[in-house]
């Protein structure tokens, strides 16, 4: 007999296209609505794009694995419940995937029902979670989501709303080099036709904006790569 689930949008991550299809379809008999993202980085891109009540992701993929994905989302403020999916069923294997930031954890093979039951656990237990924070922080500059103002070291910044996404992105992935390829994706509409040149151009307009005049520059280029957000006084 099947049972009916809470009303839910999943994110699922599983790079076995007969395991995701099979996935998808028993939740979607479940009134759930669910994305399918067949690697980790397009889960992650997903991710900070959609509120998902749950996301779900393999642990062994390509590109990024499930660890990976938790650690990441976790650092960049997200903090959607996630289920681990994994063959690997010792006790170990749980409390790693549970200290990367995973909330709980099915060992593969798994029975549809059991999975059903630990997504409304998971949505159920997040709804009464307070929302996620407001503000983003990194060195001495300060993000507030809400009223999309920007300060560094108590000094007002005014940005553009575009500038405002290019920055949210750097900031909630600072430390790690940035391919323009993937900003392009994250923070431009993958339907508009641009030319890349033009992530150079705002890059240009926010560096002006929160480095000039200040000692440490936080935003740097990586030649033929993309950009990092790191706190780095010119010597």
């Amino acid at each position: 007999m099947r049972t009916f689930a809470l009303a839910m949008k999943i994110l699922l991550i599983e790079d076995e296209p007969k395991t995701a299809k099979s996935i998808q379809n028993f939740l979607t008999e479940c009134h759930i609505e669910v994305d399918v993202a067949f690697e980790g980085h397009e889960g992650i891109i997903l991710s900070s794009h959609h509120d998902y009540d749950v996301i779900i992701s393999d642990v062994i993929l390509p590109n990024s694995n499930g660890l990976d994905i938790c650690r990441t989302l976790r650092n960049m403020g997200i903090q959607t419940p996630i289920l681990l999916l994994s063959a690997l069923s010792q006790p170990e294997d749980k409390v790693i995937g549970l200290q990367a930031g995973a909330d709980d954890y099915l060992a593969k093979p798994f029975d549809f029902q059991e999975l059903l039951a630990r997504l409304q656990a998971l949505s159920r237990r997040s709804s009464g979670k307070v929302a996620l924070k407001t503000k983003l922080t990194f060195d001495d500059l300060e993000m507030d989501l809400n009223t999309l103002e920007v300060m560094r070291a108590g000094v007002k910044i005014v940005l553009t709303p575009r500038e405002f996404a290019l920055l949210e992105y750097l900031v909630r992935n600072h430390g790690r080099v940035i391919p323009k390829a993937e900003i392009l994706e994250a923070v431009w509409n993958i339907d508009e036709i641009i030319n890349t040149n033009v992530i150079e151009v705002y890059v240009n307009y926010i560096r002006n904006k929160i480095d000039k005049g200040f000692k440490s520059k936080l935003i740097h280029t990586h030649f033929g790569v993309g950009y990092v957000l790191k706190n780095e006084v010119p010597s």
